[in-house]
């Protein structure tokens, strides 16, 4: 054969299998066998359910095309190391980031093996076609139209103090809550999620109380809400010394009081746990603790992260020394267990109020008080349901009691509460539906016949337009005049800083939003740019002498607000 017979056929050998190769279904690059999609499954719960799912958009996108919509190659990288992936300017990661406002971190400590088991999973869980929505009519594009303006008021804060840093990547420091404890001499803590309550005395932060020094177990991988989530003082904290806190701890770590069933996965539990102190007025925590309760979560997100008193309660009234307790709905509705949040026996997705005194509780460790709308029956810990993550509570002065509430794909609110009001997630989302089973990230309109669900809807509410999470806050009694009465609170992720005025906290009827403007020393700011991020990651606390104060996780930085001034 000559030479030029040789090259034709190479060629037509070559041409055959890049034919072959193009005309390969991307099926078959994914492994497709029991036990490397259950590894990957597993790998999935650790490392990415917090913010990805298969039903909508929400932290991070949604995955259910995405290995119809990117090759093999381009996914194993990203997962590999997508930072790396961005830094390169590649097209489809660089419009991520402007959407959601992160970026995902590297995963060095996953081998090849996990990798591929990774990607199996989510390949496994594709869908190529759209859920169909037509029961629910037409989509609504804008939720809420109207845009949230300027009300004329400037704010003007001073940074305080830097919290210790916890950790060398951002958040540097994952500081989630601020309080004062009450008494002769005001004291002010705030927490770590990282395992450390700390007491601020001046401009220093002084470590009062590390979680993990007494409970081994203790994780606050992989964040977002995981690690030491709340705190509260007993009213009676100085005759008493009873601290309440919440805390994460790995899977089936110890039988949950209050668990699922077996094909429903467990991916952390929440603890509730109440120490007694020897020394109340002691600068560091020394003595024990007892667990109230344990709760299982399908996912790593929406967990227990707020618990409290009400400081309107004088000894003697009802509500005096009872502990709410938030519970999110664990992830359970973007990981298709939906049934648990509307379950008025289950305590996914519920405001619960507790006498951690008490003893007549299923498993004898706190109370379940007689004035409780499901007293005496399954679930007799609830006070008010239909939350997917009631992440902070507050009462006005006048009483009313308000809890926030952050949202999925388009809404974010705050109830005023009432008890036994059912505020409806999943089928609601603010004042609209949801197809919780199906395409999660859309709003449809109320139907007639409303009224019939008896679902309750929040005072305050604000669309994806405006913001990403509500960052709950309280009605202001500090001595700034211009501030005095409004309702404080902004959104995690952009830092805007917002107020309604407390006459408008009404339930059901939605107040009006309006936005400060910023400043630190006559020059104009905003979140974003003292963090230097997009994702400035802002919370709301109460300081001395009621004071307000705002501060960021991703810097770690406190700040006061010392005036509030007409803009002119």
């Amino acid at each position: 054969m000559d030479r030029s017979a040789v090259y034709f056929l190479l060629y037509v050998l070559i041409a055959k299998t890049i034919v072959a190769q193009a005309a390969t279904p991307a099926d078959s690059v994914y492994a497709t066998d029991k036990q490397t999609i259950a590894k990957g499954q597993q790998l999935f719960g650790q490392n990415c359910s917090a913010c990805h799912n298969f039903l909508q958009k929400g932290i991070g996108p949604n995955l259910s095309r995405v290995t119809a919509d990117v090759s093999y190659a381009w996914l194993r990288k990203f997962i590999r190391n997508a930072p790396d992936v961005i830094g390169q300017g590649d097209a489809r990661a660089t419009r991520l980031v402007a959407e959601y406002n992160q970026i995902m971190p590297a995963f060095p400590t996953l081998n090849d093996a996990d990798v591929r088991a990774l990607m199996a999973y989510i390949h496994h869980n594709k869908k190529l076609t759209t859920d169909k929505n037509e029961s629910f009519g037409t989509a609504i594009a804008d939720p809420v139209p109207a845009k949230i303006a300027k009300g004329g008021l400037r704010l003007t804060l001073e940074e305080v103090v830097t919290a210790p840093a916890s950790a060398t990547q951002t958040p540097a420091a994952r500081i989630n809550k601020m309080l004062v404890l009450p008494g002769q001499t005001e004291r002010t803590f705030v927490v770590d999620l990282r395992g450390a309550l700390y007491e601020m005395a001046g401009v220093t932060l002084q470590p009062y109380f590390r979680l993990p020094d007494h409970r081994p177990n203790f994780i606050h991988a992989p964040g977002l809400a995981t690690g030491f989530g709340s705190f509260a003082f007993h009213p009676a904290f100085y005759q008493n010394g009873l601290l309440y806190t919440t805390h994460t701890e790995k899977a089936r770590t110890a039988p949950a009081n209050f668990a699922y069933a077996d094909s429903i996965k467990v991916t952390l539990q929440w603890v509730l746990t109440e120490w007694k102190t020897t020394a109340p007025t002691a600068t560091t925590f020394v003595g024990t603790g007892r667990e109230l309760l344990r709760i299982d979560m399908v996912s790593a997100i929406h967990g227990v992260q707020e618990i409290t008193f009400n400081p309107l309660a004088k000894p003697g009234t009802p509500d005096y020394g009872l502990l709410y307790v938030g519970v999110g709905d664990g992830g359970c509705t973007e990981n298709g267990h939906y049934e648990l949040c509307q379950d008025s026996t289950r305590l996914w997705g519920k405001v619960l109020r507790i006498d951690p005194r008490g003893t007549n509780s299923r498993n004898g460790q706190y109370g379940i008080p007689v004035s409780n709308p499901l007293a005496g029956r399954a679930g007799g810990e609830i006070f008010c349901r239909g939350f997917r993550n009631p992440n902070r509570i507050c009462w006005a002065p006048n009483g009313t009691m308000l809890v926030s509430d952050i949202g999925q794909a388009n809404m974010e609110e705050i109830n005023a509460v009432v008890a036994g009001a059912n505020y409806g997630w999943p089928d609601r989302e603010g004042t609209f539906v949801m197809n919780y089973r199906g395409a999660m990230d859309k709003s449809y309109p109320l139907p007639g016949n409303d009224a019939a669900y008896r679902y309750a809807y929040p005072a305050i509410q604000y669309d994806h337009d405006e913001g990403k999470a509500v960052s709950g806050g309280f009605v202001y009694t500090g001595n700034i005049a211009l501030l005095t009465g409004k309702y404080l609170f902004g959104d995690i992720v952009n830092g805007r800083v917002f107020y309604v005025e407390g006459n408008q906290l009404k339930p059901g009827q939605q107040a009006i939003i309006q936005e400060f403007d910023l400043d630190i020393a006559g020059r104009p700011v905003t979140f974003q740019a003292l963090c230097g991020s997009k994702k400035t990651d802002l919370r709301f606390g109460i300081g001395p002498g009621q004071g307000l104060y705002l501060f960021t996780k991703t810097d770690g930085k406190i700040y006061r607000a010392t005036a509030c001034a007409l803009v002119r």
